[in-house]
């Protein structure tokens, strides 16, 4: 009995050279369920890596010129999450009383939800992975959806009386008129403060006060500069400013680094606190700026950010709802008692993304990124995988009861799939490509679409390593560099949970056959050809160099909202890899980031 499985295998042509950088073969992955192997697979041995095609790898060595200049980097956008958080802040900060706040938000809503979501934005050549600060695409949807807020806003924040007198004071709504073009100065001095994020010039507030005409606090006229200040591209865009004189490098002024540091780590406008420093000076000197550093960064709301930095990096988000399968015959089966529920997959991202949070606000080394046992499962229906009690938030985080979990690549977010068939080669890849940054040939064309027939007998790995370690178009990159990094952790099924053997079935779903599980493989990891066991294993090669020198390029991208070059951005890359590979916190790594000259400059050529 035999049956196809479309789009699991990938062969790559000619995968031979040094592994650097981003990049990726486009790897496709089938869900449909068949006869026969159902994930997982019996190891039927392991040699030299690539079949002698492949070279060992050797790790980056970032250089620092101090004469290079770092890339320029384009006026920018502000991101969905930046613009909606901005919004919120905007609301929360005009004067309102809560109801009257609460009022405005809802109001709003409707509006809002139309501005584009950002797209994720990898190295060239990537159709994987990536960051979605990266995407720069202005579309006419956020140009509509800019400027339809910007007009409801302003209608909504003057509806009434009480509103306008709470934003623009008492002035706005008493019985002298001598007063109201004043009044309506003072209103945009401040109110343009924060939609500018730096004080307005003489200049800035003749120009917004110049659609006053003559009833300069009538609610229609202040609805009307507010939608005017929330089409500036002051607004819309972050605009730094620095020294206008010589070219190259330049320090950014107070604000310009305070709306920085802020969009980098709450990803919205600066608070109070933050303005302040900038308007005395001392966000410019050494102290004070190291200050708001270790401020911002201490803020829960920097959790949202270590959420998005690691949540993209490692490419939570391809994992799909784990019931869609439910009520076939095949998957039912392989279930078992562990159905599935439609969130179960946001569980497990929730998961790392917590275990993330803990590494890093404990200040734990970057190892344990990849080497931390604590338990984070707090829903039934996950701790049921992994055959522990949920835990309830209190304390410290228990760790695994079972002995075969020993890290990130033995949690359920890194092993499920969403079919009752593990995926050594999109668990290969994910680790190659993502983790450790290597760059991958694209396939040939149409390669995605070749058939994998799996068998009654044979496991996935078995099938696997018959189909593309057999024919040398395939075992470059297939034996030297993506399967055995899927092998190692087969002895996890497609739900996650632990096992030593595989159960085949039928179409039908009944039970064929168990078969041993062996996660014997030669990953090609750190130089290592030998022989590993289990991801521990693994985990120790990775973090030997490799792990380390990607989360340097990963950062790097994600902070800069640009991909790193290795030529020019080698000083602040090397700093970042050398304090990576000392062991040092975590948390200390990412505020070096911010810390680093490069972070207080712009490129004014």
């Amino acid at each position: 009995m035999r049956a196809p499985l479309a789009m699991l295998l990938i062969c790559v042509t000619g995968c031979t050279g040094s592994f650097v950088g981003g990049g990726e073969g486009l790897l496709g992955l089938g869900g449909g369920e068949a006869a026969g192997a159902t994930g997982g697979g019996a190891a039927t041995g392991a040699g030299p890596a690539g079949g002698g095609q492949a070279q060992a790898f050797e790790p980056t060595r970032f250089t620092c010129d101090a004469q290079q200049a770092p890339a320029a980097l384009p006026l920018r956008r502000l991101s969905r999450r930046q613009f909606v958080n901005v919004v919120n802040e905007l609301v929360s900060r005009a004067g309102l009383v809560d109801a009257d706040r609460l009022a405005v938000s809802n109001a709003v809503r409707d509006d809002l939800s139309p501005f584009p979501e950002d797209r994720v934005v990898g190295v060239p050549g990537e159709t994987h992975g990536g960051f979605s600060r990266l995407d720069q695409a202005l579309q006419q949807g956020h140009i509509d959806a800019s400027y339809n807020l910007a007009v409801a806003l302003g209608v909504e924040l003057t509806a009434t009386a009480a509103r306008r007198r709470a934003l623009v004071g008492a002035c706005a709504t008493d019985t002298s008129t001598a007063n109201d073009a004043q009044c309506l100065r003072d209103f945009i001095t401040r109110f343009g403060r924060l939609v500018h994020r730096r004080p307005l010039t003489a200049e800035d507030v003749t120009f917004y006060s110049s659609v006053a005409g003559t009833t300069p606090v009538d609610a229609a006229v202040v609805a009307d500069v507010i939608a005017l200040l929330l089409t500036s591209p002051h607004f819309l865009y972050h605009v730094e400013e620095g020294d206008p004189a010589g070219s190259g490098p330049s320090a950014l002024d107070a604000y310009a680094l305070a709306s920085r540091l802020s969009f980098h780590f709450w990803a919205t406008m600066p608070d109070d606190a933050l303005l302040a420093a900038a308007a005395d000076g001392t966000l410019l000197t050494e102290a004070g700026y190291r200050a708001q550093v270790e401020r911002l960064f201490a803020d829960p709301r920097t959790d949202a950010a270590l959420d998005d930095f690691f949540g993209q990096w490692w490419r939570v988000d391809e994992l799909p709802p784990l019931d869609t399968r439910l009520g076939t015959p095949v998957y039912d089966a392989f279930a078992d008692r562990d159905i599935p529920t439609s969130t179960l997959h946001t569980e497990m991202n929730a998961e790392v993304l917590e275990l993330a949070r803990d590494v890093t606000r404990r200040s734990a080394p970057l190892a344990e990124l990849l080497t931390s046992r604590r338990f984070f499962a707090r829903t039934d229906a996950l701790a049921r995988l992994y055959r522990q009690p949920r835990w309830d938030g209190a304390g410290t985080p228990p760790d695994f009861v079972q002995p075969e979990r020993h890290g990130l690549l033995t949690r359920a977010a890194f092993l499920s799939t969403g079919s009752a068939n593990t995926r050594p080669v999109m668990k290969g890849f994910r680790v190659r490509n993502a983790l450790l940054c290597t760059k991958l040939p694209p396939p040939p064309p149409g390669a995605g679409a070749t058939p994998l027939p799996l068998a009654p007998d044979l496991t996935t790995r078995e099938v696997v390593e018959t189909i593309t370690e057999s024919s040398a178009t395939c075992s470059g990159c297939h034996q030297g560099l993506l399967n055995p990094l899927g092998f190692v952790t087969e002895n996890f099924d497609a739900l996650g949970r632990a096992r030593v053997t595989q159960r085949l079935y039928s179409e039908a779903g009944a039970t064929l056959l168990d078969k041993p599980v062996s996660t014997r493989a030669a990953p090609n990891v750190a130089g290592h050809t030998d022989v590993i066991d289990d991801a521990g294993e693994l985990h120790a090669l990775m973090l030997e160099g490799e792990f380390q020198t990607c989360f340097a390029r990963q950062y790097f991208r994600f902070t800069f909202q640009r991909v790193e070059d290795d030529t020019r951005d080698g000083c602040l890359l090397k700093a970042l890899q050398e304090d990576a590979l000392a062991g040092k916190p975590v948390a200390e790594v990412l505020k070096a980031a911010a810390l680093a000259p490069e972070f207080k400059q712009r490129d004014v050529r």
